[in-house]
């Protein structure tokens, strides 16, 4: 019997791409919380945060076999996650702009309760804009460095960490 508790993230995930099931929701319980975190703080809202995490294990269960590289699962679910938060954010923009500046019943990014405790620092970043999310919540909360961030969103490293300094210098004003 295959014991999933002991393996590596790397020998769960080649069983992954084989079908196995149990292999796959073992690194999805690893990796939960951290998405979660990433596309809560992302979006600004527990239900959203939880919606695009849903969302984007179906797409990675479905898509694992593309996975070419078994050592950069936790950056492809990150991407994954990022790409959901990036479409849900867009939908927001265009049906505030459908409905002439009146959300109505739209959520109100940022106006969720914070679960963190830290209500000023969770406002400070929702008033980023969306890049400057994707890459405070990929270095912060997601502990990547910059050149990581930057394969996973198509920008050269010297660029992230210059927007990931001026996102922190808008929070710092914020805070003042």
């Amino acid at each position: 019997m295959f014991d999933y508790e002991s393996s590596s993230e790397q020998v769960l995930v080649k069983r992954a791409k084989r079908g196995d099931r149990k292999a796959f929701a073992k690194l999805y319980e690893k990796i939960y919380i951290d998405l979660y975190r990433f596309a809560f703080y992302t979006l600004c809202g527990p239900q959203d945060a939880e919606d695009v995490v849903s969302e984007a294990v179906i797409a990675a269960f479905e898509n694992i076999g593309k996975l070419k590289k078994t050592e950069s699962f936790r950056s492809w679910m990150f991407t994954i996650v990022a790409n959901k938060c990036r479409k849900k954010i867009r939908g927001y923009q265009e049906a505030r702009d459908r409905e002439s500046g009146d959300a109505g019943d739209m959520p109100e990014i940022g106006q969720e309760p914070d679960l963190a405790g830290n209500h000023d620092v969770h406002m400070a970043f929702s008033k980023l804009g969306e890049e400057e999310k994707l890459i405070i919540s990929m270095t912060v909360l997601g502990g990547y460095n910059s050149r990581e961030v930057g394969q996973m969103m198509n920008l050269n490293d010297n660029t992230v960490r210059s927007k990931r300094s001026r996102a922190l210098e808008k929070m710092r004003q914020f805070l003042a």
